[in-house]
């Protein structure tokens, strides 16, 4: 693709644009920034990832993938602001998540231990892993909102705080990997994911792209698994006081 095809696909946001004004959505700066940012972080990761794979030295691998965990972990924690250390929770299950599948591909020699290939899949594993935090303590907020006084009642006749707090943590659990198990029962059927795609278009034989996909389908079970429950587990402690009373978000 060239940078004049590439320009021309700017018709792309000029259409929201458009129908934003259009209709009075006030999107329009939203949009704007959201371009302007995808342009410099993907152009800006694109030097750098060519610089990276020329050095093939672990090093880069180890802070790139470092990177995307720190920047994963602060979008992520935003909307755990009301538990307590849910920054560093967060970046011990991107860590967990990333040790375990990539532990499994490199270490029955499932993929080459070379930037191209931990890299990318890195990044599609991490970006999973965050977006299903952030459903999980978007969930599990509501729940505990809509449910504090049910609670309260099985905390006031002895139950413990793990007691009390099971439904809506597993509620929580099953409804942040939802999104995940829908999206692979019709994959390939409604959608054609993006790294098989991708291959295709670059040339690939559309089988090996399939195998491909699969590995990341695959991984993004354990991903959501992972992620959901680790989240869960690590959070719900901090939660309770030491008297085994349940705190208000604007205590925690």
């Amino acid at each position: 693709m060239t940078y004049t095809s590439l320009a021309l696909t700017l018709i792309f946001v000029m259409i929201p644009l458009i129908l934003s004004k259009t209709l009075k959505l006030e999107l329009e700066k939203d949009t704007l920034i959201a371009t302007l940012r995808s342009i410099i972080q993907l152009l800006a990761v694109g030097y750098i990832l060519n610089f990276v794979f020329d050095a093939q030295s672990y090093l880069y691998i180890i802070l790139m993938v470092a990177l995307m965990i720190s920047v994963a972990t602060l979008n992520a924690r935003k909307k755990g602001k009301g538990i307590q250390g849910i920054t560093w929770k967060i970046a011990v299950t991107l860590c967990t998540v990333e040790i375990v599948t990539q532990g499994v591909l490199l270490g029955f020699h499932i993929i080459p231990a070379t930037a191209q290939y931990i890299i990318p899949i890195s990044g599609m594993l991490i970006g999973n892993a965050m977006v299903l935090s952030i459903l999980f303590l978007n969930r599990f907020t509501a729940e505990i909102t809509s449910h504090q006084h049910e609670i309260e009642l099985i905390l006031s006749l002895g139950g413990t705080p793990k007691q009390a707090i099971h439904r809506q943590l597993i509620h929580a659990i099953k409804a942040s990997m939802i999104p995940t198990i829908e999206s692979q029962k019709t994959i390939g059927l409604v959608q054609l994911p993006g790294m098989m795609s991708g291959q295709i278009i670059g040339g690939a034989d559309p089988i090996q792209a399939v195998q491909f996909q699969l590995l990341i389908i695959f991984a993004l079970l354990t991903t959501a698994t992972l992620s959901s429950i680790m989240i869960g587990f690590l959070s719900y402690p901090s939660l309770f006081n030491e008297r085994m009373q349940i705190l208000q978000f604007k205590e925690l």
